[in-house]
């Protein structure tokens, strides 16, 4: 910036050339550029470029969305930039003025332009960004019929972007060395339940533990069986003190109750019977127990190992079901209900069960299975199927290693053990079957 002094000197020049000059001539210098831009004086074009490149990152979590000024219809507002260049050198101080115009005679006079945006286009962008991030408020549900959850939804928060404020930071960052805005929100609180009878009320207020089961290439009667299954379970409460028994909840497994014929194992061979695809269940709830940190009554591994249930899951983590003779049960040692939702998806071969109750501050841990004894499996072993077309063949088991597996399942709280297991699978090694069409094709 130059100093005081020499623009007094630069001024007493100034005047002296002035002085110097007719008055008519300066009185016509000033007469013909009045309303117009003094000479020399102009617009920094480096400045446009720089604009219009300039890129803002917009942020929310592990989110990032890049705008580019373009984007936002950014360009030169030529009428105030004109106004700009117009005033430059007419600013009422006349020492500074006069300084002005003699550097604009010269060497020239660089003035930044100003710049507009396309509101509409601020306003698209803000709603496309919100529509990624906004989260409508869910209102808890539950609701009772005879002592089982015919409803339940947890309630959820949600998450509205402020888009004004948005997008005033947007444009605020654009215009200045910023590079980054974190996109505003603000949390929508739903409403409270009216039901009388809460999930609060019984204690449902978290989940407690998760079990998830694959099922790829079952047929279609064994995925029915999986769905109906889990329908049969999902929704029941087990009281605080209670035991659940998974025979007694499902009940009757045939024709009657809408289970279809499917592949089961019985008397050490795979054939069609009521009920396959029903130890699906039995066996994503047991991994739904473990997780939950809950006490395991009753649990037996299946005789061999099933490709199901180590699609997504090491071996031993099984549990096979058989009315009357074998069952799957677990105890509810918390001072709360639990409820139990399953939900198969056929589509995907997938079931999830979940465990919601109160937690109570235990930690539950399983040991990685430890596999041995392993035995080869037998020759693979063809069966005729009427139902398939002759000439084709369809394998419904796979080969499976005989093996005894082993880990260990403890449960804790605040540093105590209160409660230890360890679960043992003796698997008998088990043959490949196929079926071979003895039908009509």
């Amino acid at each position: 910036m130059l100093s005081r002094h020499f623009l007094i000197l630069v001024a007493i020049f100034t005047g002296v050339v002035l002085m110097l000059m007719p008055v008519a001539a300066y009185g016509a210098f000033e007469w013909a550029f009045r309303g117009r831009i003094y000479p020399g004086v102009q617009v920094d074009k480096s400045k446009i470029k720089e604009q219009k490149a300039k890129s803002v990152n917009l942020v929310y979590g592990d989110k990032n969305w890049p705008v580019q000024a373009d984007q936002l219809g950014v360009n030169l507002d030529w009428d105030k930039t004109r106004e700009k260049l117009y005033r430059t050198g007419r600013s009422g101080d006349f020492v500074g003025d006069l300084e002005v115009k003699y550097r604009a005679y010269r060497e020239g006079v660089t003035v930044g332009p100003e710049f507009d945006y396309n509101r509409d286009l601020v306003k698209e962008l803000v709603a496309s960004v919100s529509g990624e991030i906004d989260r409508a408020a869910v209102a808890p549900k539950f609701r009772l019929a005879q002592g089982r959850v015919t409803e339940f939804v947890q309630a959820k928060e949600g998450i509205r972007v402020i888009g004004d404020d948005l997008g005033n930071r947007l444009i605020q960052a654009v215009f200045s060395a910023q590079e980054s805005v974190e996109v505003p929100v603000e949390t929508i609180i739903p409403a409270a339940p009216k039901e009388e009878m809460t999930a609060e009320a019984l204690g449902i207020k978290q989940l407690l533990g998760k079990g998830v089961s694959t099922y790829f290439g079952s047929i279609a009667a064994r995925k029915h069986n999986v769905a109906l299954t889990a329908a049969k379970i999902d929704g029941v409460l087990v009281g605080p003190g209670d035991t659940f028994s998974f025979n007694q909840t499902v009940g009757e497994i045939n024709k009657e109750t809408g289970f279809q014929e499917a592949y089961v194992i019985k008397d050490g061979r795979t054939e069609l019977g009521d009920g396959g695809g029903v130890c699906q269940v039995s066996t994503t709830l047991f991994r739904a127990i473990l997780a939950a940190g809950l006490p395991v009554l009753e649990r037996r591994a299946h005789s061999y190992r099933v490709g199901y249930y180590e699609q997504n899951s090491p071996p031993g983590f099984d549990a096979t079901v058989y009315a009357p003779t074998v069952d799957f049960k677990f105890k509810n040692d918390t001072p709360s209900y639990l409820l139990i939702q399953a939900k198969a998806d056929n589509n995907a071969s997938s079931l999830i069960v979940e465990l919601w109750g109160t937690g109570d501050g235990r930690i539950a841990k399983t040991t990685k299975p430890i596999v041995t004894d392993q035995i080869a499996p037998p020759p693979d072993a063809f069966q005729d199927d009427p139902s398939i077309p002759s000439g084709q063949v369809k394998q419904v088991d796979w080969k499976a290693w005989g093996a005894k597996v082993k880990f260990d399942y403890t449960v804790t709280r605040g540093g105590e053990t209160i409660y230890l297991k360890t679960f043992v699978s003796n698997y008998k090694p088990w043959q490949a079957v196929y079926l071979r069409g003895t039908g009509t094709p």
